[in-house]
């Protein structure tokens, strides 16, 4: 590579890291099993695999200890059956902090505390949440640990009155006022977040004849028209986290940023519980690593990747009450073998050969080798994202766009996404198919069969 071409490749490295500014993955540490490994087999996992942000379900004194020195940045939990106390007593909140947070940090990373886990599902619990979360950012206050760790807490798409299309996204009517707006306020005072747990694999079990299996795995698909924004969804999940985004913008908090708190898909399930099985779990999971690490994890409504998002589970948990599919969300069997292959960096490696990835594919492997395969635009990205990768592609990256100049042959469709999957493969293409050549900060994914854009076949050399 000669001296200019070195200079466009580090301008497209900028871009790249430009585009993959944001979130973070994580995953949920739960121990409702009699056969788990020890705390400290399990920080090694976490470390072996590259896991470097958990969330507990408690505040165990014996995984925090394990966690000490891990460097594995840490969400504890406040759990519901103590809500009411913290609520009334600041002496207790002051207490419970001391002896759970301040005795480990920061020894122990602990960057967020849940103060409690989708508290509506109880009627009798919902009141006291929002106060018992201001005792508790009270007791960090007073113990000067309010700069380091951020109190919230997870609520369930059940908080939703409404929720498709998302744009209809509104919050329950007994929610809004009385409880989600004053943890909204908390919430932006304070400077924290939003956590959702948020499952596209309920959605898809429940109305399977009318929603694309490809749509709630992040496949390739055509999308989903939300007539009352204009916005395309190509992913359930993003769907489903704008649902909210709205609901907080009819409340006028659109500053307050989300984190998915859990998200999953269980690798097995009742013969009822439609899609749970290890192909789709792997692909799911793979998928959403995949976008989040390629720096793609913006939604349509909110574009920027700032979420971090938190899988569920670390492990099939066996004494899980309920359907087959709650004893089988982990990533991983007690023995700490895989459920099924998956790269807590790259994502899964199975996804891209299966023309399952919807993002960035930057696998293991440095080259699609003798294969044929094409490079195009991803459209979830957004209009913003393909246009400065396309004059990127175009521009610095002398890709051969002559074809898609007016009244040439591929000039129409005359849209950013077309053109950009011409660019994109051209590009890829005359730099011999590299994967990092199908990048573009995540604007971008392989495909193996040739594709079609209005009347041009994209050329494969």
């Amino acid at each position: 590579m000669g001296p200019l071409g070195v200079c466009f490749f580090v301008l497209f490295l900028l871009l790249s890291a430009s585009f993959s500014e944001g979130g973070t993955i994580g995953v949920n540490y739960g121990r409702v099993a009699d056969n788990l490994p020890s705390p400290e087999s399990v920080v090694q996992l976490l470390k072996t695999n590259n896991i470097t942000h958990v969330k507990m379900y408690d505040a165990n004194s014996e995984v925090l200890k394990a966690l000490a020195g891990s460097g594995i940045k840490v969400t504890i939990m406040m759990p519901n059956q103590l809500l009411q106390t913290a609520a009334k007593s600041t002496v207790f909140a002051a207490w419970w902090v001391q002896y759970n947070v301040a005795a480990y940090y920061p020894s122990t990373n602990i960057q967020a505390i849940a103060v409690g886990n989708e508290v509506f599902a109880d009627p009798n619990l919902t009141s006291y949440l929002v106060q018992a979360m201001i005792n508790v950012q009270a007791a960090l206050v007073k113990a000067n640990l309010d700069k380091a760790i951020k109190v919230s807490s997870p609520i369930a798409l059940s908080a939703l009155q409404s929720s498709y299309p998302p744009s209809a996204g509104a919050f329950r009517q007994d929610l809004a006022q009385s409880v989600m707006m004053p943890m909204l306020q908390f919430l932006r005072k304070t400077g924290s977040y939003l956590m959702v747990n948020a499952y596209p694999f309920f959605a898809y079990e429940a109305n399977s004849n009318d929603i694309s299996l490809d749509y709630a795995l992040f496949k390739p698909n055509a999308g989903v028209l939300d007539s009352g924004s204009g916005l395309t969804y190509y992913s359930l999940l993003d769907a489903q986290i704008d649902a909210v985004a709205y609901a907080m913008s009819a409340l006028n908090y659109d500053d307050v940023q989300i984190s998915i708190s859990e998200t999953g898909w269980p690798s097995e399930g009742d013969a009822n519980e439609i899609g749970a099985n290890v192909v789709n779990a792997a692909v799911y999971v793979g998928n959403l690593i995949e976008r989040v690490v390629s720096g793609t994890c913006g939604t349509p409504k909110r574009p920027k990747c700032d979420m971090d998002v938190y899988l569920f589970a670390l492990f099939n948990e066996d004494q899980k009450p309920g359907p087959t599919s709650e004893r089988n969300y982990g990533m991983f069997y007690p023995n700490e073998q895989k459920v099924y292959d998956v790269d807590f960096v790259q994502g899964n490696s199975n996804s891209k050969s299966n023309n399952t990835n919807n993002g960035n594919s930057n696998g293991n492997n440095n080259s699609t080798g003798n294969v044929e395969t094409w490079c195009i635009a991803d459209p979830s990205a957004g209009k913003g994202k393909l246009q400065t990768a396309l004059d990127f592609a175009c521009g610095g990256g002398e890709a051969d766009c002559t074809a898609i100049q007016p009244g040439a042959a591929c000039y129409e469709p005359d849209t950013v996404e077309a053109h950009a999957s011409y660019a994109f493969n051209s590009y890829y293409q005359k730099n011999g198919r590299e994967r990092w050549t199908c990048d573009f900060g995540g604007a971008a994914y392989v495909v193996s069969q040739a594709p079609q854009i209005g009347k041009c076949t994209l050329p494969s050399n």
